[in-house]
């Protein structure tokens, strides 16, 4: 029995026609039923939903064999002992700095200045701007991120940004693109050598999947 990691919302909707082109279908609504685990149409497959920040944990540590799992999420967790096959090329959007449209980054940034940093992704943040020598003090939330730089928490945040209308409407703007995100298959490297074949045979379906949609 192969176990499939993967968190409600936007991922599950994109991984379920890259799972039809390898013949699984997930047997139910995960919106329209409480059950964490999840029959699929493959015997041998299961579906088990956790947190999107969970996957990797899952995967890396054996709670599940193959996940699906944004690469900020993976950057953040750190990737360890998860062999990462595939960019599934779905989920897109971007990491970037954003801040009040009347704070005046360029000058804030300047090598060996200090800014106030509100983010959930403090790894990621703490790399970017020690790569830039700019030191930091980050301030870590989980949502209403845009709030930070309003109410004068921070002087700038790093978030997921896809239209950019949400800060648009709250007055502030993208001022630096960190990384663009998209989704990763990954699968747990002990899982990779026990059950090697149907592992292989899910991972070359949905490479065809990714590489039909694309030409």
């Amino acid at each position: 029995m192969l176990t499939l990691a993967l968190s409600k919302g936007r991922i599950f909707e994109e991984t379920l026609p890259l799972l039809a082109a390898a013949g699984i279908t997930v047997s139910e609504d995960p919106e329209k039923s409480r059950k964490l685990i999840l029959p699929t149409s493959h015997d041998g497959v299961r579906v088990v939903l956790v947190r999107a920040t969970d996957v990797p944990t899952y995967v890396e540590h054996g709670g599940a064999d193959i996940g699906v799992a944004g690469l900020d999420v993976l950057l953040e967790h750190g990737g360890a002992g998860l062999y990462q096959p595939l960019d599934l090329k779905i989920a897109q959007c971007r990491m970037s700095v954003a801040t009040r449209d009347d704070f005046d980054y360029a000058s804030a940034v300047k090598q060996g200045s200090r800014i106030r940093v509100a983010t959930k992704y403090t790894a990621i943040a703490r790399q970017h701007f020690a790569d830039k020598g700019v030191h930091v003090d980050l301030i870590k939330l989980y949502g209403s991120m845009e709030l930070a730089p309003l109410t004068g928490l921070a002087d700038a945040i790093v978030d997921l940004v896809s239209t950019g209308s949400t800060l648009k409407a709250n007055h502030l703007v993208e001022v630096e693109r960190i990384l663009d995100v998209s989704s990763r298959l990954v699968v747990n490297q002990a899982a990779l050598k026990l059950q090697r074949e149907p592992i292989r045979r899910l991972i070359d379906a949905v490479a065809q999947a990714i590489a039909a949609r694309q030409s």
